[in-house]
């Protein structure tokens, strides 16, 4: 893969790409040892070596982990202005900096997967690919065969009209139900304001797989690695070769 210079600057973790030209220009990069000024310069990563202030920089490991998200974490690095907590709390051990590839509320639990691959990353969210989405779901009442039955015909919802790619009881836990309900597509809050239109408010939501993940038993506020295995289904789902 043949890239610009100050891409592959940018890749690597160094600066920005508006940055690094700036780097370029002060005469601070060189490739194979050569001084470089020239910002249209483009080089292969595999084959030709680049530093910047006489130290050799290369892109990081890429990464692919999935995060059992705990209630009331926000989706997002770094500090939140409200104070609330937030995913970076949890992962601060991971051996290299991800992102998370979109995002769960607040109030929500389970799976989220998080990289540094955005190449992946753009695919997971795009419509294109359908990448199921599995929720449980406790909601308040006790969601009768007939309710059911109009669930799985979708229903309008004020952006237009939703339909689950599938919804079952799993069982009724006193006067309300436990459902595993199934989207592939992505819109904001769409399973909890799916349900409530049914009369049937969300209490807890948990998403337990996205595409070929599943979350399993991964204790809430803890994160693994994805295996082998794991990314040779995921790449597949989305188009791409997993090479390791």
């Amino acid at each position: 893969m043949i890239v610009r210079l100050n891409r592959y600057l940018s890749m690597c973790g160094v600066t920005s790409r508006r940055k690094a030209d700036k780097l370029i220009e002060e005469g601070r990069v060189k490739v194979n040892g050569e001084v470089v000024r020239d910002l249209g310069v483009k080089i292969d990563p595999e084959v030709d070596r680049v530093e910047v202030d006489g130290k050799e920089v290369k892109p990081p490991r890429k990464i692919y982990i999935i995060l059992n998200k705990p209630c009331c974490y926000l989706t997002q690095l770094g500090k939140s202005q409200s104070g609330k907590k937030t995913i970076e709390e949890l992962i601060k051990d991971v051996p290299e900096r991800v992102f998370p590839v979109g995002r769960l509320d607040y109030n929500t639990e389970g799976l989220l997967l998080l990289t540094n691959d955005g190449e992946l990353a753009n695919r997971v969210l795009h419509p294109r690919y359908k990448l199921p989405k599995v929720y449980l779901a406790l909601v308040k009442g006790k969601v009768s065969k007939n309710t059911l039955r109009k669930m799985k015909h979708g229903a309008e919802l004020e952006d237009g009209f939703a339909k689950p790619d599938d919804v079952r009881i799993v069982r009724y836990e006193g006067d309300n139900t436990l459902l595993e309900i199934v989207f592939h597509e992505g819109r904001k809050h769409i399973v909890k304001r799916f349900l409530a239109s049914f009369g049937h408010p969300v209490i807890k939501l948990k998403r337990i797989a996205l595409g070929t993940l599943k979350l399993g038993k991964l204790p809430p506020g803890k994160w693994r690695e994805l295996s082998q295995r794991e990314l040779r289904q995921l790449f597949s789902a989305v188009g791409l070769k997993y090479s390791s």
